[in-house]
């Protein structure tokens, strides 16, 4: 699943493709990837001829502003954006949306597992929506506030790597960043999170942030078939424990091993995270 890194990375991608473009004529051939509206009709015609302004991005969602709505779009498993220059002749079989601009190009949503969702609101009612709401801190934003993340942390008497993949705790995080946070900061990920220090946290939430401002620097992870208008990221080649099983740690030479945490592959340096 792509995680902050990725989405951003798809973000700038995008903002140099369809900024100041207007909505033609929308297609949906998979309803299902729509929660709101529900009227699939009323989702087009609210998007046609809006021009779109800004992309920002929380946690792991697109947010596409036009003039009067605002396009809240999550990737899931596989989804991608794809821009075409002029207007496709035909059609991947694993296009599920296509958004058709005034100067003939186009953005295609692909998805294989049809796991990604999309939420059109009026501009201004974003907030309301249960996905974005219920969202946690992002570890890169500046106003980061590290007393509220160390409360929340120290009350929670669970392994330390499912509360990182709490979107609600922190957003944007997934499996292979917490992955890598946790071997930067030296925690073993079945640490209580009443257990941690201060000064543990704080380790933790400086190795966020480093890990994460990598993967954006080097265009994600382009593990399994992640890829952005760009192509491929390359932080998969520069990840410290995720995905090494057996191979030596980075900072100890001891073979990487593998183990289930709240049902995730989690991967961990038995010498290093004790």
């Amino acid at each position: 699943m792509p995680e902050l890194p990725e989405v951003e990375t798809v973000r700038r991608a995008l903002l140099k493709q369809i900024i100041g473009k207007t909505i033609t004529k929308v297609d949906v051939f998979y309803p299902r990837i729509i929660r709101h509206p529900h009227d699939i009709e009323e989702f087009k015609m609210l998007l046609k001829g809006q021009t779109l302004h800004k992309i920002d991005r929380r946690g792991k969602y697109l947010l596409f502003r036009f003039d009067q709505v605002t396009l809240v779009s999550h990737l899931r498993m596989e989804g991608k954006y794809l821009y075409k220059a002029e207007k496709s002749v035909s059609l991947d079989k694993h296009v599920h949306v296509v958004f058709y601009f005034n100067d003939g190009s186009e953005l295609q949503y692909h998805d294989v597992r049809k796991f990604g969702t999309m939420e059109l609101v009026f501009k201004g009612e974003e907030e309301k929506l249960a996905s974005l709401k219920k969202l946690g801190q992002e570890p890169i934003d500046p106003l980061f506030d590290q007393e509220l993340f160390k409360r929340k942390v120290q009350k929670r008497n669970i392994a330390i790597k499912k509360i990182l993949l709490d979107q609600t705790i922190i957003s944007g995080l997934g499996n292979i960043y917490v992955d890598d946070t946790l071997a930067m900061s030296k925690i073993h990920p079945l640490r209580l999170g009443t257990s941690l220090t201060d000064e543990e946290i704080a380790r933790i939430t400086n190795s966020m942030i480093e890990v994460l401002n990598k993967a954006i620097e080097k265009g994600g992870s382009s593990i399994r078939t992640f890829e952005s208008l760009h192509g491929k990221g390359s932080m998969q080649d520069h990840l410290i424990v995720y995905g090494r099983t057996n191979l030596p740690c980075h900072y100890c030479g001891t073979p990487i091993e593998k183990i289930k945490v709240g049902g995730r592959g989690t991967h961990y340096c038995p010498t290093c995270q004790k």
